[in-house]
C-alpha cells in the first residue's frame, strides 16, 4: 500500500499513455543508472541534488520522482518539489518495483538526442499514430515537422531532426509491419493494449483490414481528418484525441459491444 506521498507502479502505469500522465523524473545516481540503463516511459533524468533548479522549469502540475528503490533520493526530491508548491510523489519501490511488475522500460540508448522529428506532409495514419505514441510514451515535449517528401532527409540533416515513416530510414516500415510497430519494438513498449492498438494501426496503414475489424474504421476516420484540416499540426492535434480514445478502447474497452434494442439496463 503506497504511503500518502507515494504512487505504486500499477497506478503510475495506468496514467502513462493518457493525457493525465504526470511528469516523471528519474533521479537515480549514475552507478545505479549504468547498472540498468533503461527508463520508465516518458521519464527524464535529473540529478537529485539539483531539484530546486528543476522546479523552476515548466514541468506541469503533477510530478512523480523515481529512484532505484523508492527511498531517500526520490522521497527527498519529491519533498523538495512540494516546497515549491508542486504536487510531487515518489514511486513506491522505485525502478526495482517497476521491473518486478514486468512493466516496460525504454532502453536509454534508443532515445533520440533531440525532441524534433520530421516526416512527410499530409499525414493519414502512421504519421499521426507515431507522434501520438512518441508524445504519450517517449517524450511529451516532442515536436513534429511535416515537410515535402523530397525534403525530409535534408530537413532532418539541417535541423538535427529524427526522420520517420519514409523509405530508407531507421524509424520506418519493416517487412509487413509499419512504423508504429517499429517504435513499439525498438522502444520496448510492448503491452497487451499497445499491441492490440498496433494491430489496428497496421491493418489501416497497410490496407490489411482482415487483421482487425477496427482497421477499416480507422482508415475512414483518418482520411476524413486529412480532408478536414489543411494544417498538418491542427490535424495532429485532433488526431491526438482520436488515438487517446483508441488507446483507452485497446486497454479497457476492447471486449465491449453495443446493440439495439438495448439489452442491459
Amino acid at each position: 500500500m503506497p504511503g500518502p506521498t507515494q504512487i505504486s507502479a500499477a497506478q503510475l502505469a495506468r496514467l502513462i499513455g493518457t493525457p493525465d500522465a504526470p511528469t516523471v523524473i528519474d533521479v537515480r545516481i549514475p552507478d545505479d543508472f549504468a547498472a540498468h540503463p533503461h527508463m520508465i516511459p516518458t521519464s527524464t533524468r535529473h540529478p537529485h541534488n539539483d531539484i530546486d533548479n528543476f522546479a523552476k522549469t515548466p514541468i506541469g502540475q503533477r510530478v512523480v520522482v523515481v529512484c532505484q528503490r523508492g527511498q531517500k533520493l526520490s522521497e527527498g526530491s519529491a519533498a523538495l518539489l512540494r516546497t515549491h508548491g508542486i504536487a510531487a510523489e515518489s514511486l513506491e519501490g522505485g525502478t526495482e518495483a517497476w521491473v518486478a511488475a514486468s512493466l516496460p522500460m525504454v532502453p536509454a540508448a534508443t532515445l533520440p538526442a533531440t525532441n524534433l522529428w520530421v516526416t512527410r506532409h499530409r499525414p493519414k495514419i502512421d504519421r499521426i499514430a507515431c507522434p501520438w505514441l512518441i508524445r504519450r510514451f517517449i517524450d511529451p515535449t516532442a515536436r513534429f515537422l511535416f515537410v515535402s517528401p523530397s525534403d525530409v532527409a535534408d530537413v532532418a540533416s539541417r535541423f538535427d531532426a529524427t526522420p520517420f515513416d519514409i523509405d530508407g530510414v531507421y524509424w520506418s516500415h519493416r517487412g509487413d509491419t509499419c512504423t508504429f510497430d517499429t517504435l513499439i519494438t525498438e522502444f520496448n513498449l510492448s503491452t497487451a493494449a499497445l499491441d492490440r492498438l498496433a494491430t489496428v494501426v497496421r491493418g489501416a496503414d497497410t490496407d490489411r483490414h482482415d487483421l482487425a475489424p477496427q482497421a477499416a474504421g480507422l482508415l475512414a476516420i483518418s482520411v476524413g481528418l486529412s480532408r478536414m484540416f489543411k494544417d498538418d499540426l491542427e490535424q495532429l492535434a485532433a488526431g491526438m484525441t482520436l488515438y487517446d480514445a483508441l488507446y483507452r478502447w485497446a486497454r479497457d474497452g476492447f471486449d465491449e459491444g453495443h446493440d439495439w434494442p438495448a439489452t442491459r439496463i
